[in-house]
């Protein structure tokens, strides 16, 4: 019975140490670190690759990624300035820069970070109105970074960024906020229909001050037009006239010239008897019509005494 007893504890032991052995060697991904403890105490850091370790001596007490985490902050209750209850939460980025001080420095960074990250967001909130919390959201993100990051060096943490996800007001204060957008909205409207109503009646009122100014333009140019038309028909009338005068008058000084002209005033004066002397026409006529030499010795245009007096 005890042989049995001392075959599998021996047995236990063996494997005991096979294990310690096994455990001695580590091989550590990339972009990960391990730290070794020597009887309790730092011994080193381990990066990425293979390594051994001195059984019952050696132990890896922290495995630390160095890579980028988002790690989820809860949502929390915060206060604004004007007393408003909102409800906030977000996302944190960190990386670890470095292990020892992620392992001996805090006992849980991601805790750490989050509840500080929280503390920060609850302090940012509290310094503005409701209105400006939804239009400040970098400015909030921005703060919680530069705050957390500060702490969080002595931590061996390197913040990256800060996302704010949600920002949510109470049922009551989102009932006020839907009928506050909606009585803007039905402003905006409002002042865009007597706007677009007043460019309307704007732009009719130009349209016919254009159409008379046009009209009227029309009707002076007609005029202008007409007036010069007159005008130079006038010229021309009056410089017809003159140069017919002209030639009676170069007319007159040749030879025989006031024979011609005292014939011609006489076929003048017998056509235009014969035109109104009418039986429906009443006229005054000389006295002696047959007479023609009279007339024209009235006249100074009688051919016959004028070719005796000359």
């Amino acid at each position: 019975m005890l042989g049995i007893i001392g075959i599998i504890f021996y047995t236990i032991l063996f494997l005991y140490f096979v294990y310690k052995f096994i455990r001695a060697i580590r091989i550590v991904p990339n972009r990960e670190e391990y730290i070794v403890e020597r009887l309790g105490k730092y011994n080193r850091t381990l990066g990425a690759g293979f390594h051994t370790l001195v059984p019952f001596f050696d132990r890896v007490a922290y495995e630390l990624t160095l890579k980028e985490e988002a790690i989820d902050v809860p949502a929390q209750i915060c206060i604004t300035r004007d007393n408003v209850r909102i409800e906030v939460d977000g996302i944190i980025y960190l990386q670890i820069k470095d292990s020892y001080k992620a392992a001996y420095n805090v006992t849980d960074y991601r805790y750490a970070v989050i509840q500080l990250a929280q503390t920060t967001m609850r302090a940012a909130f509290g310094d503005l109105d409701l209105d400006k919390t939804f239009e400040e959201r970098e400015a909030i993100n921005a703060q919680i970074v530069r705050i957390v990051d500060q702490a969080a060096d002595d931590w061996g943490v390197d913040i990256k960024r800060y996302e704010i996800q949600n920002i949510t007001p109470s049922r009551e204060i989102l009932a006020a906020m839907e009928a506050q957008m909606t009585a803007e909205r039905d402003k905006r409207a409002e002042i865009a229909r007597s706007e677009g109503d007043m460019t309307s009646r704007i732009n009719h009122s130009e349209g016919q001050m254009q159409e008379l100014i046009n009209a009227s333009e029309g009707e002076k140019q007609r005029r202008i037009n007409e007036a010069e038309g007159r005008a130079r028909e006038i010229e021309a009338i009056a410089a017809a006239t003159a140069e017919g005068l002209r030639q009676v008058a170069e007319s007159l000084v040749t030879p025989g010239g006031d024979r011609a002209m005292a014939l011609s005033l006489s076929e003048d004066y017998l056509r235009k008897l014969q035109g109104i002397a009418r039986a429906d026409n009443r006229v005054i006529i000389p006295m002696n019509v047959t007479d023609l030499d009279g007339v024209l010795d009235g006249l100074g245009l009688n051919p016959g005494k004028t070719g005796q007096s000359s």
